[in-house]
């Protein structure tokens, strides 16, 4: 429907992730979402302050806010099943592709170049992406030390795995972030006040 993106986008609230996992607290894409926009922000930050990086902080924030929007379409595909195999894997990337095109085409003509490149990814952005898979990663991670807080030892092994991951990106920006500000998220309320 031309002029459904915004409401196709506002949709992201109903798409709950973690499917295969029992959580404590149900985390929606709209959640995730705004995690990833304010850590990819907060990596690009860090980028230019302490490697002096150019990065466009605002646009990385951008592509994190809308990096899963296919999603209201496809829902969120477990990893286990995503990353099977190689054949899964890029068939889910087709039908990841076509929902893109399919949410693209519910905006009038004259809007689709601005909306386009934030979901499709381009190659001038591709260090930015970098920083939002990172980012994406480091939102992951800390709804697993979130959930073991809350006793969950359902995230303990996602968690560990996804320390492995964020890792062996190379990002030197997520390394600093997991480094310098990751610990303050085992930390309660009163405990983060002072």
């Amino acid at each position: 429907m031309e002029n459904g993106f915004f409401a196709m986008v506002s949709r992201m609230k109903y798409i709950n992730r973690w499917a295969l996992m029992r959580n404590e607290h149900s985390e929606n894409l709209s959640e995730h979402s705004f995690e990833v926009s304010v850590i990819a922000h907060a990596l690009a930050v860090i980028g230019n302050k302490r490697f002096g990086k150019s990065y466009n902080g605002e646009r990385a924030a951008l592509l994190g806010l809308y990096h899963d929007t296919p999603e209201t379409l496809t829902g969120d595909m477990p990893t286990p099943v995503k990353y099977y195999s190689d054949k899964v894997r890029s068939a889910y990337k087709t039908v990841e592709e076509n929902a893109c095109r399919n949410i693209i085409s519910m905006l009038p003509e004259d809007l689709k170049d601005e909306f386009y490149p934030l979901l499709v990814a381009s190659p001038e952005d591709e260090e930015l992406h970098k920083l939002v898979k990172a980012a994406d990663k480091i939102s992951a991670l800390i709804k697993c030390i979130e959930e073991k807080k809350a006793g969950n030892s359902e995230f303990i092994k996602a968690g560990e795995g996804l320390e492995k991951a964020v890792a062996s990106l190379n990002v030197p920006e997520a390394e600093i972030f997991v480094r310098e500000f990751l610990p303050a998220y085992e930390l309660t309320l009163d405990e983060l006040k002072y």
